[in-house]
């Protein structure tokens, strides 16, 4: 009995629940149809407007060429009436010389007589009867007033609603994300005439792929942008990508929005690769310093260790990401190399980041090389690396290192050095970060990714990285490329 109960008290339970379901839907379709007889009626309305401003402007239409019938009208009758009013004198004046004449006839004195008919021969000469155009002025056919709206016709008999605009694509090859700015470009699938502007929404995101319907934030919208492309820019990357999505709008209503797209907006942030560095040489995260008995006691260690490598491969290292290519799996610097590299490679873009060297510093050097440099090279010496480098031992020497061949800069050393790397532009850059003064340009074409790099002999270096390029360094940018390089200290060293 009380299984029964229970299972009808689970039917009446699904049957509520259903009901209510069910209420709820009649109430939304109820609503849906109170709906569409309010957006019907304003349909109407706005279809009553257009065809009422239609009437409007073909009403002042016919009369506009109404009134240029009407003036051609009277150009030409004032024209008739001219020449009818010319016609008129001139036959009343002809009518007095006949009149004139047929009396002459009746004179019987030959001198009266031959006076007679030398003035009326004058008069004659000079009628205006005789000089008199007996063709009228102006024709009386208007078929040049005429008007045929066939081909209007046809078009008004073609309009038809308008058609929701096509949902744009976004070419995401085309987007360009540069420091704190994302360029978005995008293509409609198909030509289409009546597209008025476009709609862009952007929002920020910790997710890559698709936006997800919770914890994100809300829609940051740019309207009535005329062109297929724009550019976002004061924006502060503080996460690492950005949704974004366009929509296409005609006059009368907004198309479906493209499908979303994600860019990776994140800063150039990078440690320093204790397994680069130089055994003298102590690294903690983005911090090096001098340790003169690094390498005393670790070669046992470190060989032992190879060997394990070399019969389990490390699933870190086994990755594809950009720290575990940039390390490769390469040696340790030696000899008198005391180097160490960044784990993240520069590949593309603009890219800023900033060292701080200890007081007690001897002897340091700060650029870029390119991946997998030999374990005695060092920065600035070989072909393949760039530097500035500066030496606190005895006296202060300050120089641009590149291809073993250095160029003495003959400016104060700075406590901070701002390094700026445009991959793409093939240009090093490395400037005063307390007053973002140039130091050094390096100009080449970079044919392979770049790894930060650090010499440091006695002391300690600072690397702070995952920051916005400064403005001024952007100032100085545009003003250093529209010198072209005619001042020395931004050629490249030879």
């Amino acid at each position: 009995m009380d299984e029964e109960r229970e299972t009808l008290q689970r039917i009446v339970s699904t049957l509520v629940n259903k009901n209510d379901e069910i209420h709820n839907f009649i109430d939304m379709l109820n609503h849906t149809i109170s709906n569409v007889q309010v957006n019907s009626s304003n349909a109407i309305s706005e279809l009553d407007e257009e065809f009422d401003g239609l009437y409007s402007v073909l009403h002042e239409m016919k009369g506009s060429m109404a009134n240029t019938i009407q003036q051609e009208e009277a150009r030409k009758i004032q024209a008739l009436q001219d020449q009818l009013s010319q016609c008129s004198r001139a036959l009343e004046s002809s009518e007095e010389l006949l009149e004139l004449a047929v009396q002459s006839l009746d004179i019987k004195n030959p001198v009266e007589l031959l006076e007679a008919a030398r003035q009326i021969k004058d008069s004659v000469t000079v009628a205006s009867a005789f000089r008199l155009s007996l063709k009228p002025k102006v024709s009386d056919s208007m078929t040049h007033m005429m008007v045929d709206f066939a081909l209007e016709k046809r078009m008004l008999q073609a309009v038809k609603f308008l058609p929701v605009p096509k949902a744009p694509e976004i070419d995401v090859a085309a987007c360009l994300v540069a420091d704190n700015c994302i360029t978005v470009a995008w293509r409609m699938p198909e030509e289409d005439s009546r597209i008025d502007h476009f709609v862009l929404e952007y929002r920020k995101t910790n997710f890559d792929g698709l936006p997800r319907l919770k914890g994100e934030q809300h829609w940051e919208l740019v309207d009535y942008i005329k062109a297929t492309q724009y550019t976002l820019s004061g924006l502060k990357f503080d996460t690492k990508y950005m949704n974004l999505r366009v929509q296409a709008c005609n006059k009368a209503v907004a198309g479906e929005y493209s499908d979303p797209v994600t860019l990776e907006t994140k800063a150039f942030v990078f440690s320093l690769d204790s397994t680069t560095s130089h055994l003298n040489l102590k690294v903690e995260d983005t911090y090096v310093e001098w340790d003169p008995t690094g390498g005393k006691g670790q070669e046992k260690i470190k060989g032992k260790e190879n060997k394990n490598r070399s019969n389990t491969a490390s699933p870190k290292r086994s990755t594809n990401s950009p720290r575990a290519s940039a390390r490769g799996g390469r040696d340790r610097f030696a000899g008198e190399s005391y180097t160490v590299l960044g784990d993240t490679a520069v590949e593309s873009g603009q890219h800023y980041w900033e060292v701080r060297a200890q007081k007690d510093c001897k002897s340091y050097s700060v650029g870029v090389t390119y991946r997998n440099p030999g374990k005695f090279d060092q920065l600035g010496k070989t072909n393949s690396s760039w530097c500035i480098h500066i030496n606190n031992w005895l006296q202060t020497t300050f120089s641009a290192k590149h291809n073993n061949k250095a160029k003495t800069l003959d400016i104060p050393v700075p406590d901070r050095i701002g390094v700026y790397c445009d991959f793409d532009g093939g240009q090093l850059s490395f400037y005063n970060a307390n007053s973002k003064a140039l130091l050094h340009t390096f100009r080449t074409k970079f044919t392979q990714p770049l790894l930060p790099g650090f010499m440091i002999w006695c002391g300690g270096l600072t690397v702070s990285t995952g920051l916005q390029v400064p403005s001024a360094v952007k100032t100085l940018q545009k003003s250093e490329n529209g010198l072209g390089g005619s001042t020395s200290s931004l050629n490249n060293v030879a």
